[in-house]
């Protein structure tokens, strides 16, 4: 279970991801920073307590329409071996002390209860209250359940978002930039193995809903 801390951060995550987000080749925001807003997610739990797992949806107003990102991110209390290049940052957490955040995309403890979550033995959990699950999160998978044996991520990004390769030779695709949908709950497209969905703010005030992660074949 993870414990959340009402406490402070030094930078903030906002204020962490404005400097790192117009790096990313899927960033669609304007040449200015970036003016962004927290707008949902969830959170998965590292079986060995170790590793905070976050995905968070942040909306940018920076660009000539607004758009909403989502950033799968985990926080260490010592940096990732090997991992140089998927630093986000590090922040001073008013608990724990210094942490290092990671583009959670590249860390092994993420994608596999990412993966734990997609074939339904990993539950999402509210973002901002311990021990409570999140049920707006939807997922589904078919096929066998996935062999994480000698399993290491190694994820690419592009403009349409960032392509991770799994097990059994399928390829999740983690949408980057967010497109809302009309259905409720979102449904994935035709022929996917699996996905994750579900809603967030956005900045009129309504309910937005969106497909976050898609499991394809090879």
């Amino acid at each position: 279970m993870a414990l959340i801390h009402r406490t402070t951060l030094t930078p903030s995550k906002v204020e962490l991801l404005a400097g790192w987000l117009p790096g990313r080749p899927w960033y669609r925001g304007g040449p200015g920073t970036p003016v962004l807003e927290k707008a949902g997610g969830f959170r998965l739990d590292d079986p060995a307590g170790e590793v905070g797992i976050e995905f968070m949806v942040v909306t940018d107003a920076s660009g000539t329409e607004p758009a909403a990102y989502l950033v799968p991110l985990t926080y260490r209390g010592a940096p990732l071996e090997g991992a140089e290049d998927a630093l986000v940052g590090t922040m001073q957490h008013g608990v724990l002390g210094k942490r290092w955040a990671y583009d959670g995309c590249h860390d092994p403890v993420l994608v596999a209860e990412l993966l734990g979550l997609i074939e339904g033995t990993a539950p999402a959990m509210a973002q901002s209250i311990t021990d409570a699950r999140d049920h707006e999160v939807t997922r589904s998978h078919t096929g066998a359940p996935f062999d994480l044996d000698g399993f290491t991520p190694r994820p690419t990004d592009n403009q349409d978002g960032t392509r991770l390769p799994a097990p059994g030779g399928t390829v999740l695709h983690v949408h980057r930039v967010l497109e809302p949908v009309a259905e409720h709950p979102p449904l994935p497209r035709q022929g996917a193995l699996g996905h994750v969905a579900t809603g967030w703010q956005g900045p009129d005030g309504t309910r937005r809903r969106a497909v976050l992660m898609t499991l394809l074949g090879a």
